[in-house]
């Protein structure tokens, strides 16, 4: 256990990265800064990302950027029906000069990976991922191999487009600690987009020379123990408790939060309390990160999706009605 002061510097430290990581990104990228913070939490905490969104929300280019900063290999997937297992997770040939079998890794094998429209891929390429995510691991040919440490995945999905798509399984979508849904920037925005583009402010090339790295990878790791010394009450502990279990009862739920996603909500409020520089969790940080985790883990009955009750509906239900005890 450290001590209070020393516990204090770490968060400051951390906080003041987070700040960081916002303005480097919010000179390139207008707005979005709730999913900045999202994967900056994704990536503190060792918990993956999923968000769901139209095309042209600049989802890759801030991923992108942020692996930049922190330090961490990018690898980028993108998804499509014809792209296979080996594709991903890569092949052993045999290496004549050497007389053994050697590994032609894949794209996974990286620390950071981001899976473009994953649910363009088959159910049978999407459960490649399942070990990689879950045990920093890939199966190959019987042989199994680490992957990159520390790991992070970031993966996209446009779930208002059909044709070609196959939904996330269920063991895949428990997979990633949070998830985001984005929309199309507000007229503002956009507007600053625009007046960007004129005056040559939107130049890739030009901005990534000038990205220098904030974080490094030793600074994730030591980030990564820090959120976990964070405070929690025992109130609090109920508090995520009542909403997982509340979760599981909600007439309007089938599936409700598995156990995964209640330490989930535990690491992310941690994370969400040091990037905003406490070291203790508020029951608001809980509110805060409920939305991210819960929203892709709970199945609706059908009788609800017939009358669109929507699953923001049923988490703002829940939160309205768990209290903290």
């Amino acid at each position: 256990m450290m001590e209070h002061e020393e516990l204090e510097q770490q968060v400051r430290e951390i906080a003041q990265a987070r700040i960081g990581i916002q303005e480097a990104v919010g000179r390139y990228v207008v707005g979005n800064h709730d999913l900045v913070d999202l994967i900056l939490i994704g990536v503190l905490t060792g918990g993956h990302v999923l968000i769901d969104g139209v095309p042209g929300t600049a989802k890759t280019t801030i991923s992108k950027i942020i692996a930049r900063l922190i330090g961490y290999q990018f690898n980028r997937v993108q998804g499509a029906v014809d792209v296979q297992p080996a594709d991903i997770l890569g092949v052993r040939i045999y290496d004549a000069e050497r007389h053994e079998f050697v590994l032609q890794k894949g794209p996974i094998f990286a620390n950071f990976v981001m899976i473009d429209e994953m649910n363009r891929l088959t159910p049978k390429t999407q459960s490649a991922f399942i070990e990689a995510m879950a045990e920093r691991q890939a199966t190959i040919d019987g042989v199994t191999y680490p992957l990159g440490d520390p790991y992070f995945v970031v993966a996209t999905q446009n779930t208002q487009e059909f044709e070609g798509t196959f939904p996330l399984i269920e063991a895949q979508r428990d997979r990633f600690n949070y998830s985001m849904t984005l929309y199309h920037l507000g007229s503002e925005n956009e507007d600053q987009i625009l007046r960007r583009l004129r005056d040559g402010r939107l130049d890739w090339d030009l901005y990534g020379s000038q990205l220098a790295t904030i974080l490094r990878i030793d600074d994730v790791r030591r980030m990564n123990l820090v959120i976990q010394e964070i405070y929690v009450d025992d109130a609090v502990i109920r508090y995520i408790r009542d909403i997982v279990i509340a979760s599981r009862a909600h007439g309007d739920i089938r599936l409700g939060t598995s156990t995964r996603g209640s330490l989930a909500l535990l690491r992310g409020a941690q994370a969400r309390a040091a990037i905003d520089g406490r070291t203790y969790v508020i029951p608001d940080d809980v509110k805060t990160m409920a939305r991210p985790v819960l929203g892709h883990r709970l199945v609706l009955e059908r009788e609800a999706e017939i009358g669109r009750v929507s699953v923001d509906q049923v988490i703002g239900e829940l939160l309205g009605t768990v209290e903290v005890a």
